[in-house]
Formats: C-alpha cells, sequence, structure tokens
C-alpha cells in the first residue's frame, strides 16, 4: 500500500516540485512550495464544492429525515430503507463527502512529505525527463531558512491562518441558544470552540516543531481555504439559502 501511494502521489508531487523549483528564479524552494500547494487545493477544491452541495442538499430534507426517523424509531432496517429512497428521490450521495475526505487525506500526507523531503535531491524517484535543479535556495525570498524549526514567526502567522480558516468554514454559534438545553447541543458548541480557539493555539505549538518549509505550507494551505471558503463556498451557502 506504502509503495503504491509512493508511486501514485508522493513521487509525481516530487518531480513536479523539482520542476517548479527549476524554472523559478533563484531556485527558490519556499515559491516552490507556495505554488504546489496552490495547484494541489485547486485540484482538490471543486470536490470539496461537491461535498458542500450533498451537505447543503442533505439539511434541506432534514425535516424529512427526522419524520422517518420518528416515524420508524422502532424499525431500524424500514428507517434505513425509507431513508436510502430519499436520498435517491432527492438525488443525494450521503458517501459523497466520506469518499471526498479519503481523496484528500492521501494527497495531503504525500504533500507533508514532499515538502519534508525537499531539501535533499533524491535521483532514485527522478523522472527521466525531469532536469536535476542547479539550485535549490531553501532562503524563503532570502529570509527564511526552510530547512529550520522553531521558527517563531512563521508559527505565529500559521496559528492566526488556522484560526480565519476555522472561522471562515464554521458556521455562526447561535448565540440565543442556553447552556443545558441538551447533551448533544452542549457537545456541539464545546466542540465548535474547541475547532475555533483551542486548535488555532495547538496549531501554533506544532508548526514551531516543524521544518520552516511545512510552516509555509500549511499558511499557504489555510490562507487558500481561506479565500475559497469567503468566495466560492459562501456564495454556494447564499444562493442555496435563497432558493
Amino acid at each position: 500500500m506504502i509503495a503504491f501511494f509512493k508511486i501514485t502521489l508522493f513521487n509525481p508531487l516530487y518531480n513536479l516540485l523539482l520542476v517548479l523549483t527549476n524554472i523559478l528564479p533563484g531556485g527558490d524552494l519556499g515559491l516552490a512550495i507556495i505554488i504546489l500547494t496552490i495547484l494541489v487545493k485547486v485540484i482538490i477544491f471543486p470536490l470539496y464544492t461537491k461535498s458542500i452541495k450533498t451537505q447543503i442538499k442533505i439539511k434541506a430534507v432534514e425535516a424529512q429525515l427526522q419524520e422517518i426517523k420518528e416515524k420508524y424509531k422502532n424499525n431500524v432496517q424500514e428507517q434505513s430503507k425509507k431513508t436510502m429512497e430519499l436520498y435517491r428521490e432527492e438525488k443525494i450521495n450521503p458517501f459523497s463527502t466520506f469518499l471526498v475526505l479519503l481523496i484528500q487525506i492521501p494527497i495531503i500526507i504525500s504533500l507533508f512529505y514532499v515538502f519534508k523531503s525537499s531539501f535533499t535531491i533524491n535521483q532514485e524517484i527522478i523522472y527521466s525527463f525531469v532536469p536535476i535543479p542547479k539550485i535549490i535556495n531553501h532562503n524563503f525570498l532570502g529570509l527564511i531558512d526552510l530547512t529550520l524549526n522553531n521558527n517563531y514567526l512563521l508559527s505565529i502567522i500559521t496559528g492566526l491562518t488556522q484560526f480565519l480558516q476555522v472561522k471562515f468554514s464554521l458556521p455562526k454559534i447561535d448565540k440565543g441558544k442556553q447552556l443545558g438545553k441538551s447533551f448533544k447541543e452542549d457537545l456541539a458548541r464545546s466542540m465548535d470552540l474547541q475547532m475555533r480557539y483551542v486548535m488555532p493555539v495547538i496549531t501554533i505549538f506544532i508548526a514551531f516543531t516543524l521544518p520552516s518549509a511545512l510552516a509555509l505550507y500549511w499558511i499557504t494551505s489555510n490562507i487558500f481555504s481561506s479565500i475559497y471558503e469567503l468566495t466560492v463556498i459562501k456564495k454556494l451557502k447564499k444562493s442555496s439559502a435563497k432558493g
């Protein structure tokens, strides 16, 4: 399985990074990381958009799903059957969100290891038609050594961009709801608060322990995701709400 992902994902991404490094001025590895991250996001995000559309469709039939759940609460088999019938009628694939996540995870992990391995040239996995870069500049814009850990500035920026990305992707907390109304709502609120405020702080500490190249990748990913949420996804949700 590892060999399969190495051949299908790691090796192509590694070679593409080398190509970008070769054609960029001064062989700036940092710029190559930013461009490759954006390219991968552009490929992945149409799938993400599709999963958001599925979530919107499921939300639209929420009342019907609840009705089925109540009507057949003592018959799980019939409940599942009626639920799937409703999904077919509304042309909803409830598994699409899960499939999108499954597709994204190996790509993101491969990208992580590509950037982690970008400081040295592994000639064994370089394609015959890919020229080996004569220069790989590890100093991003001549300011940040991408090979070093413990970069305070990049770590803080990573945490801030993570906060923005989560803020734009999660729905707003309904402040009108009282605590203690139900365990489910309290749990959802607690998870929401942790994602919004605890996760960015943890992100800062994690980024601090990683090479600056990976922090730069994380920042780029967060910024691109935030822009995508504010443009494409926000408009999609607004248009569905009007409809």
